[in-house]
């Protein structure tokens, strides 16, 4: 289990670092391990939808809020 708080909304994911995210992404679809604390609450977000994305983890009820503010969030803009 992880030191980061999962992200659920759109202000909280807007807050994060994207080059760190994409990093983490890609780690996480490729296979890597479960970051520590020697990395960013952001990489942390990126890795778990990466690992989500290739299967490599199940989606949890967090990314599952998280796509649902998204949908909203989308709707309202357009």
């Amino acid at each position: 289990m992880s030191e980061f708080t999962p992200v659920t909304t759109i202000e909280d994911l807007m807050s994060l670092d994207t080059v760190e995210m994409v990093d983490g992404y890609w780690d996480g679809w490729h296979g890597a391990p479960e970051p520590g604390n020697n990395r960013s609450r952001a990489y942390w977000h990126g890795w778990r939808n990466g690992a989500a994305d290739a299967g490599h983890r199940e989606k949890d009820a967090h990314q599952m809020e998280l796509a649902r503010a998204f949908v909203a969030f989308r709707r309202r803009a357009a």
